[in-house]
């Protein structure tokens, strides 16, 4: 797995500086950093998800989602935040692997 972004000002610089794509159950931020490192990921969810369980899962979803979307070395030299909603911890696993690719596709991450 891609090394992690840990400091608030990396989820923010994301959020300021990077594109995003926005979909029924997650959201991406894609930030170039200009190098080929592997990509850099960061997860969250607010509260507006539910209590820590249902915020735990969905993260726990988007972290196997990136896995298995990512694998490869997809996405080099990018940060992405991956940000759960609502939907994120019901959703369908072929809906939220396609709904993740195709937010790479729309940030320019996607090989």
């Amino acid at each position: 797995m891609a090394a992690g972004l840990k400091r608030r000002a990396e989820f923010l610089r994301a959020a300021r500086e990077g594109r995003k794509a926005a979909g029924r159950h997650l959201v991406l931020q894609a930030l170039p950093r200009g190098d080929e490192a592997p990509a850099r990921l960061g997860f969250t969810a607010t509260k507006k998800i539910g209590d820590a369980v249902t915020r735990n899962r969905a993260k726990r979803r988007l972290r196997a989602a990136a896995r298995l979307v990512l694998a490869g070395g997809a996405a080099a030299g990018h940060d992405l935040v991956l940000i759960a909603r609502d939907g994120t911890p019901a959703c369908p696993w072929p809906t939220l692997l396609e709904e993740l690719r195709a937010a790479l596709r729309r940030t320019g991450a996607a090989p």
